[in-house]
């Protein structure tokens, strides 16, 4: 598990990074794979996120996640749901101490926030699809309908795909110049292939997170796509031309 320094100085809060090592599950979903939706078998699964709430002092029952799907829907979290059968959506924010909200990703990524002193949580997850869409935005606001202040908020970008591991097609690059010029300063050439570009995700997060007035916004700085040992990787999978991959799971909580 990984922590932020700027999450861990924040009173009543716990979070972590967790990598896919120290879970049950074999193969192609070695270790802690913590996604029902993956293909894995569902009791080690189970097993995998029960010792991700140990590590968070929460009931197993209490640690939630969401049907990511892409979009900018955020769900208010007051009580535990069926963790087998959750809501869709792809944030969560909540100001119930003992909830741990979970956000499954394997290259996307993980955005946790905290308001500590209105003691507000949230998390998100962030392809290129939610971001441009405005998940982090949405669950800012969010928040602030339960009492946080932006300018309290300190959000934190976890294990992601890197600038270096992302090529992306002519497409995506439109789309992202199309809703603004500046957003051309995340994208370099690929090298050899004119027409693609390198796309710095988390950097487009940090810039998005800075221009709605976070008190605080930084990244962990870590490529999902270039550590193996530790991470799952959905693009990796698909060079390999493997069938299925697992998903870790970053997490916040109030103590």
């Amino acid at each position: 598990m990984i922590e932020s320094s700027h999450l861990s100085a924040l009173p009543g809060i716990r979070h972590g990074f967790h990598t896919r090592q120290g879970g049950a599950s074999e193969g192609l979903y070695a270790s802690l794979n913590c996604g029902f939706g993956s293909g894995d078998d569902m009791a080690v699964v189970a097993r995998n996120r029960a010792k991700v709430a140990e590590r968070l002092t929460v009931d197993e029952a209490a640690l939630l996640t969401v049907w990511q799907w892409h979009s900018s829907d955020v769900i208010n979290v007051n009580a535990p749901w069926d963790v087998r059968k959750p809501p869709e959506g792809d944030a969560m924010v909540s100001a119930t101490p003992g909830i741990a909200l979970g956000i499954l990703t394997a290259d996307c990524a993980p955005v946790l926030f905290a308001d500590a002193e209105a003691r507000v949580v949230g998390a998100a997850h962030a392809g290129w699809k939610g971001a441009i869409a405005g998940i982090t935005d949405a669950t800012i606001a969010a928040m602030e309908n339960l009492g946080a202040r932006r300018e309290r908020i300190v959000a934190v970008i976890g294990p992601t795909i890197g600038h270096a591991s992302y090529e992306v097609g002519p497409e995506l690059y439109a789309a992202f110049v199309k809703q603004s010029p500046d957003n051309g300063a995340h994208f370099s050439h690929s090298p050899g292939h004119p027409q693609r570009h390198h796309f710095d995700l988390p950097g487009y997060l940090i810039a998005r997170l800075e221009k709605a007035g976070v008190n605080e916004a930084s990244q962990l700085g870590v490529d999902t796509y270039q550590n193996e040992d530790s991470f799952f990787s959905y693009r990796r999978m698909t060079h390999r031309g493997e069938k299925v991959y697992g998903r870790q799971i970053s997490t916040i909580a109030l103590a």
